[in-house]
């Protein structure tokens, strides 16, 4: 396996992580009380139970690459997350940015921001 670095981002309610994330293509990879591996084509995201969190003041936030952007960020729109300027879940629409990749938004259920960023060329 490859040297690699995995988020740990936070959960108020572990089920409900689940559930959100399995609208796009998630799977349970492991899970026990506190704590929460998340897989989806290569991609993991790992997350701890941290029921006190306030998603409002939340500063978590990851970047996830991938091949294809629109075709991520298509998935999170037909499981129902809206693009809107605040609140959560949300997305933000993906589009050049001033780094020179493409990228949108996702803020989950939890408050914590995934940058949706296409693998450059």
């Amino acid at each position: 396996m490859a040297d690699h670095a995995v988020p740990n981002l936070p959960s108020r309610d572990l089920d409900a992580t689940v559930a959100f994330y399995a609208g796009f293509g998630f799977e349970v990879g492991y899970r026990d009380e506190g704590w929460l591996i998340l897989d989806r084509r290569g991609l993991r995201l790992e997350f701890f139970h941290f029921p006190e969190l306030v998603p409002e003041t939340s500063s978590f936030m990851c970047s996830v690459r991938v091949d294809d952007v629109d075709e991520l960020y298509g998935e999170i729109s037909a499981a129902g997350v809206t693009t809107r300027p605040i609140g959560f879940p949300r997305l933000v629409p993906v589009r050049m940015q001033s780094w020179g990749q493409r990228a949108g938004f996702l803020v989950d259920i939890d408050g914590t921001q995934l940058h949706l960023i296409e693998n450059g060329a």
